[in-house]
């Protein structure tokens, strides 16, 4: 294998135009020659709505990543599963790998893969989004066997998650992942979903605290490619990011 070229591409749809907190913290976390190939869509908000206005160019990203020959896609974004709807989630990525030959995952998805891969069917969550996004993910998990215990929130819009402060991100995480887990000392697991949300640092704070794994969106994403490569995976992550990589 070349040691100059990437020994894995991973394909990754991010809901926006733009790629910023997403391949700044996939680069920390991911194993040297790992590469995250992005396109994306045009997300308004956080909306059945606007997520069904992009779903003709969902497929369209999916074509584009399969001509650059990527190993895997995922789709990010966990309000746009969550809208869909467990059900209608898993028909699309049946249908786009169907069409592209190759596997196609979701945020959402390597979540649920990751949790049970931790045996962890209670969990807490702590998020950046309104309520009613909060019920849409809690249900998707709930179909996938997995109960939401307790659940904290600073609720935003998408607009104002974008253009958050990355410090202030990273406090509200170490405040919302302590808070809800002292409400639910039962939970096995943190869920701490949103590609915009910088987290990373947070985590492997939490887990020293409370020795549970804390998923972010990047870790699960990437964990979930990792593991599916197997033999193939030519470097490991560093442990130092937390128990989900760690894990590997």
């Amino acid at each position: 294998m070349s040691i100059i070229s990437p020994w894995y591409q991973l394909g990754y749809v991010i809901p926006h135009l733009y790629t910023d907190q997403d391949a700044y913290q996939f680069y920390r976390v991911a194993p040297e020659g790992m590469m995250l190939v992005t396109t994306g869509l045009n997300l308004r908000e956080y909306s059945l709505a606007a997520v069904e206005e992009n779903l003709p160019t969902l497929r369209d990203r999916f074509d584009l990543l399969a001509k650059k020959k990527v190993d895997r896609i995922s789709l990010s974004g966990v309000p746009v599963a969550s809208a869909l709807g467990r059900k209608r989630m898993l028909e699309i990525l049946a249908e786009g790998e169907q069409r592209t030959g190759l596997p196609c995952d979701t945020d959402l998805e390597a979540h649920i893969a990751t949790l049970k891969h931790f045996g962890a069917a209670k969990i807490a969550l702590a998020t950046r989004w309104p309520d009613a996004v909060n019920r849409m993910l809690t249900q998707y998990l709930a179909d996938a066997g997995i109960e939401v215990l307790a659940c904290r929130s600073h609720a935003r819009s998408l607009d104002a998650n974008k253009y958050s402060v990355a410090a202030d991100d990273h406090q509200l995480a170490l405040d919302l992942g302590r808070q809800v887990l002292r409400e639910a000392p039962a939970a096995q697991a943190l869920l701490m979903p949103g590609g915009l949300w910088f987290a990373i640092h947070a985590v492997p704070m939490i887990e020293a605290e409370f020795d549970k794994p804390v998923l972010l969106n990047i870790l699960s994403t990437t964990w979930a490619a990792l593991h599916a490569a197997g033999d193939r995976m030519l470097h490991r992550p560093d442990a130092k990011w937390g128990k989900v990589l760690g894990s590997l």
